[in-house]
């Protein structure tokens, strides 16, 4: 069992970006099919694409429910930094602050976790 963490940093803003926020949940998905430990953190931009995905009227909302288990959570000073902390806040997604008000990447590293960016 492959123990991974996808680390969202891609917005909406762009259609590149919806495409590689799509692929970072497909990629999810396929993981967590496959019986592996996945975790998916929103960092930067990605806490907007996170908060445009929620959104039931989204296109690419169903992708993100099927993975919605697998989310550890959105980086709080980008949800701040993006103006989406209310949104995400309201839709009951977490806030991960263990490094200086960001996630941190290293701890995920320390669990044996392997990092994908998209």
């Amino acid at each position: 069992m492959r123990k991974v963490a996808v680390v969202v940093l891609a917005g909406t803003e762009t259609h590149e970006g919806l495409g590689r926020l799509v692929n970072a949940l497909m990629l999810a998905q396929e993981l967590k099919g496959a019986g592996d430990e996945v975790r998916i953190v929103f960092d930067g931009a990605g806490t907007q694409g996170l908060a445009a995905l929620s959104d039931p009227a989204h296109k690419a909302h169903a992708v993100l429910l099927a993975v919605k288990d697998k989310i550890l959570g959105a980086c709080a000073y980008c949800a701040r930094a993006f103006g989406v902390k209310e949104t995400l806040e309201a839709r009951g997604f977490p806030f991960l602050s263990e490094y200086r008000d960001h996630p941190s990447l290293r701890g995920l590293l320390e669990e044996g976790y392997q990092l994908i960016t998209f």
